[in-house]
């Protein structure tokens, strides 16, 4: 039992959730985000029964993949690029919407040097979502008797999804 987390002497835990890196591929001064949920895919079942078929059951064939919105959560900042995509994509006066190719990445904790990369054989741990663009936008909830950080949310859609082969 002392050797499920070794090889050859090298330790292996789990990695956590808590140190990750959010890019956006052209903006800049993103600030940091301190949650990301809702990163999935799924693939619907159609099912197919031919009139003539010996069997009752019908047969189960892939249908179109879906993805569900990712949502970021951030502590409010002034003046980064990421209000300024928001604006562009929530405003009532827009013109095309822009989209963007967003990046998750898991950051090691373990190896010392700050902000390292996890690296796999096939290189980072990191999903991309391609086609980006902000579905929805949630202010931060204001209460002056708490002194908590003010906690802005945007919803993302995607067009897809590549996840990393760690």
């Amino acid at each position: 039992m002392a050797d499920a987390y070794s090889n050859a002497g090298n330790s292996y835990y789990p990695l956590t959730k808590m140190n990750f890196l959010v890019t956006v591929d052209t903006l800049t001064g993103m600030g940091a985000f301190s949650e990301v949920t809702g990163v999935e895919a799924s693939v619907d079942v159609i099912e197919f029964r031919q009139g003539n078929s010996g069997s009752l059951a019908p047969v189960k064939i892939p249908g179109l993949v879906k993805h569900g919105n990712v949502t970021f959560r951030f502590g409010y900042v002034k003046g980064t690029d990421i209000k300024s995509w928001i604006q562009e994509c929530v405003s009532e006066i827009r013109g095309e919407i822009p989209r963007h190719n967003v990046t998750i990445e898991l950051i090691d904790i373990n190896e010392g040097a700050p902000n390292s990369r996890v690296d796999s054989s096939q290189g980072p741990l990191q999903w991309v979502l391609s086609n980006a663009w902000v579905a929805k936008y949630n202010a931060p909830d204001l209460d002056a008797k708490t002194s908590d950080v003010a906690i802005e949310s945007m919803e993302v859609a995607y067009e897809e999804l590549v996840i990393p082969n760690g």
